[in-house]
């Protein structure tokens, strides 16, 4: 599945929130959206999932229009979980989980085997199987999006859409998720996160697609997307480079870049 974004502005009041945005991701691919606060990313990822319309521009499903597309089809080719999603009602975390299948099921229809399996599998790799009884509102803020987590890759879709998947999490679980995103991309499925954490989006995702102020301003490997002269230009950053001894590469910012210290954004 190719999932596409051609040209497309988005105005909210009166605020050119993206500006001409072309991007473009296929099968196995992890990309992540990186860019400073109000860059745009949350704002793209929505635009994608189709739960905002342009004022101008498109985004197409393999070529389609995806408002040409039936809301049953984009439910099962494409997952997606937003960090301030609400989830409506006192629910235990297995039925939140078992939401994902809804898709892949006819109305007032019983879980089948593979609603079960998809549900304990999406459960065991998040780490949410013990929490299955919970009420969500007993949920940390963690495991609340662990949770969210699990629901959207119990959907199985072509295309997971997934809005800072490692906030709120402690250390250990972010690496986790990350890892588990990597796999979900690498087993044949498109992934795009937005994400914060630079060192963690440069190790684990294939490509990097940096936003600033509504527009791309870079898109590739992680190593040319996070070139100095871009960490300064638009996270008013400088960062340090390494090479771990497993060969890895990675990178930290590391201090406000001296013009931009002290000085705020426009």
């Amino acid at each position: 599945m190719r999932l596409a974004v051609e040209h497309a502005v988005i105005r909210l009041g009166g605020r050119t929130i993206l500006d001409g945005v072309s991007l473009a991701v296929g099968p196995g691919e992890f990309v992540g959206l990186v860019g400073p606060n109000g860059a745009g990313k949350t704002t793209l990822l929505r635009l994608l999932a189709g739960l905002i319309t342009p004022d101008a521009g498109r985004v197409t499903i393999d070529g389609r229009p995806l408002d040409g597309v039936t809301r049953d089809e984009r439910a099962r080719r494409l997952a997606a979980f937003f960090q301030n999603a609400g989830i409506g009602w006192p629910m235990r975390v297995r039925e939140i989980v078992a939401l994902g299948r809804l898709p892949h099921r006819r109305a007032f229809a019983a879980e089948s085997t593979a609603d079960h399996v998809a549900i304990a599998r999406a459960m065991a790799v998040t780490e949410v199987a013990e929490l299955a009884e919970r009420i969500e509102p007993t949920l940390s803020s963690g495991e609340r999006m662990r949770v969210l987590l699990a629901r959207a890759l119990c959907v199985e879709a072509e295309m997971l859409l997934a809005d800072e998947p490692i906030t709120a999490l402690d250390p250990a679980h972010q690496l986790d998720a990350m890892a588990l995103l990597r796999r979900v991309s690498h087993d044949g499925a498109g992934v795009i996160a937005v994400l914060h954490d630079l060192t963690l989006a440069a190790r684990y995702c294939d490509r990097l697609v940096v936003l600033d102020r509504g527009r791309i301003v870079a898109d590739g490997a992680p190593a040319t997307a996070l070139a100095d002269d871009l960490l300064h230009a638009v996270f008013g950053v400088t960062a340090e480079r390494g090479t771990h001894a497993d060969g890895g590469a990675y990178v930290l910012p590391w201090a406000r870049s001296q013009q931009a210290s002290g000085k705020t954004r426009p």
